[in-house]
């Protein structure tokens, strides 16, 4: 291969067109807006909302949900429905996004870090015990790209030390852990219907369950502090008022048609990206042996610069783009946020605790040098779709072993 051919280079990319859009427009939609509009209440009340309750409980294999308007807000309502509070600590994975902290920080509560697995990205559960202290309220494992965390062994741990699960699904929409969905596999679990995420209303968020006690008090903190059967203006507790709108409802229900086979298509042709890329010498993440089914929110993978004669792999980013595949690096250990350097007064818990001193070396060399993503939509292409991304990946890649000495010099000018 000539180093002209790639598009970095002058060269022609290999995809000139934009992947499948997300989100994107389904049958029914605009049908199921319009009705409810002119037919239903557009909050309280409001049949659409009481039927996404039902059926996405249903799909997730739960006795009980209730929608709301973010996933941030949902994990918040969850941990304070699990009891923590003022003093507590939460344990949570480096390696998230930063409203599995934020959640943790609007409870008063202090998140604790754990390093991850690096086969999977998500919590290794061989360093939550250690973790652990007499402060420990709950664990908040993260199914990063919506690939199961090892629940067998995290749910353990949780019961020999009397600690709360809540379940950080938010990219995990249908995800299987031995058989059964995520997200109700012990006190709760939360999902987020954000613009990038596989069911999507642009916004919004779910709690399920299948404890009664757990989800009376998701209730009162999402709802004015309401009791489920209480008072309209008999308030118990300090809660926000987090419900989910009808129309978020409505861009919801429609998608239930689809996500089956949404899920296939991601799965049918990450099978393919897996196959190819892993004989280019990039890594492919596993899954536990529990893992029945992966959501796909997220394909990951890692590049390891020498397999590629030492070229970083912020090279090979640029090099990816310019043939028409946006890669990307994805997050960053969230210990290295602003929010936990120079802390000032907003979280006066925290004043004590120098987050300069944290180090996950898992997260970190994942984070700072190996983790490549790609973005779920990507998955949901055609045949023609998905040889453009592994012929990009095999044309970058073949340089990178070939013609490290041209690819550096030419990036340096």
């Amino acid at each position: 291969m000539k180093l002209n051919e790639l598009a970095l280079f002058g060269g022609d990319p290999v995809r000139k067109t934009p992947f499948i859009p997300w989100p994107r427009v389904v049958d029914g939609q605009k049908e199921k807006l319009i009705d409810t509009l002119m037919n239903d209440s557009w909050g309280i009340g409001s049949e659409s909302i009481q039927l996404l309750e039902e059926k996405f409980a249903l799909f997730h294999d739960a006795k009980n949900c209730i929608v709301i308007d973010t996933g941030t807000n949902a994990l918040w309502v969850a941990l304070k429905a699990a009891g923590v509070s003022s003093g507590d600590e939460v344990i949570v994975p480096p390696y998230t996004f930063i409203a599995t902290v934020t959640a943790v920080l609007m409870a008063n509560a202090t998140p604790v870090f754990v390093d991850i697995d690096a086969n999977t990205f998500n919590i290794n559960p061989n360093l939550i015990e250690s973790a652990i202290t007499e402060r420990t309220k709950a664990i908040v494992p993260v199914h990063i790209g919506g690939n199961p965390a090892d629940m067998n062994s995290i749910i353990s741990i949780a019961e020999k030390h009397n600690v709360k699960i809540i379940e950080d699904a938010a990219q995990a929409h249908g995800a299987e852990w031995d058989g059964t969905k995520v997200g109700a596999l012990q006190n709760g679990g939360i999902f987020s219907f954000q613009s990038s995420k596989n069911m999507s209303a642009g916004e919004g968020g779910a709690i399920i369950s299948n404890d009664d006690d757990f989800m009376d008090a998701c209730f009162a903190y999402y709802n004015c502090g309401r009791h489920r059967d209480g008072d309209w203006y008999d308030h118990h507790i300090i809660g926000g008022n987090h419900r989910m709108s009808a129309m978020a409802a409505s861009l919801l229900l429609p998608q239930f048609q689809t996500i089956e086979n949404d899920m296939r298509t991601r799965e049918k042709n990450r099978k393919k990206l897996d196959k190819s890329l892993s004989d280019m010498g990039l890594e492919i993440t596993q899954t536990y042996d529990k893992v029945t089914r992966e959501a796909n929110h997220l394909y990951l993978l890692k590049y390891k610069a020498e397999s590629f004669n030492n070229i970083s792999r912020e090279n090979f980013f640029e090099a990816m783009r310019a043939e028409g595949v946006y890669t990307y690096a994805g997050y960053k250990p969230l210990y290295r946020e602003k929010v936990f350097h120079g802390k000032g007064n907003d979280f006066p818990w925290l004043k004590n605790i120098n987050y300069s001193n944290i180090s996950c070396p898992i997260t970190e060399q994942i984070s700072d040098l190996q983790s490549v993503w790609l973005t779920q939509n990507h998955l949901l292409g055609n045949e023609s779709d998905i040889h453009d991304i592994i012929n990009a990946f095999e044309k970058v890649t073949a340089v990178l072993k070939n013609n490290p000495e041209k690819f550096d010099t030419k990036l340096k000018e």
